[in-house]
């Protein structure tokens, strides 16, 4: 059975993380090792807290996954999707893995709506093809808690959702995949989502 590494950098739901992969058919360990993440056949990076915090933690590893990533699928997960795009303006602007051209922004202010998003809210498919949400419907509702979005162009957004303003709630990038929501909180849907990454391995 091929293997999946959760990079566990010290921020994020590693538990709950590797319980949906598990459920969802996967070999998967928890590692921080440089070696184990480049010998994987998939890799997940998770994440929760600030862009900059989750950059600095994973430090060297930074350029393991990287390097990993070229051949092998990889999913970020919330925050982990952050880190994916190129910069954040989350305490200032600071770079981050590059695997996806765009950016992350905070969410502007608008009356009668709280930042952080929070709760379930849908996912709008840009495409009927893509692997990783094979078996989905046009709108699909998922969990979502973040106070920071990622802009990216059309050819790299996979899901859009709406809250203060349109915004990529998964992006995509050859078989670097990066989701906003939890899947792993997010029930049945999440699981689905787990297993098609899983099936790309």
């Amino acid at each position: 059975m091929k293997k999946i590494a959760i990079i566990d950098y010290g921020l994020g739901n590693l538990r709950s993380v590797i319980r949906g992969l598990e459920k969802s058919g996967a070999n998967a360990c928890i590692t921080y090792d440089a070696e184990e993440i480049a010998a994987a056949d998939g890799l997940v990076l998770p994440g929760v807290g600030a862009f900059h915090e989750g950059m600095e933690q994973l430090g060297t590893l930074q350029e393991t996954v990287v390097s990993a990533a070229r051949d092998l699928p990889l999913l970020g997960i919330c925050l982990g999707m952050q880190m994916l795009l190129e910069t954040s303006e989350e305490y200032g602007v600071h770079k981050g893995l590059g695997l996806i051209p765009g950016n992350v922004r905070r969410f502007p202010r608008r009356i009668g709506l709280k930042v952080p998003h929070m709760g379930w809210n849908t996912l709008a498919l840009t495409s009927d093809d893509n692997p990783l949400f094979e078996g989905f419907g046009r709108e699909e509702s998922v969990y979502f808690v973040h106070s920071y979005y990622a802009e990216t162009g059309p050819e790299f957004t996979l899901t859009t959702t709406e809250y203060i303003c349109p915004f990529a709630s998964s992006v995509g990038n050859g078989t670097t995949y990066g989701v906003q929501f939890h899947p792993e909180k997010s029930g049945p849907v999440g699981l689905r989502l787990l297993r098609n990454f899983i099936a790309l391995v």
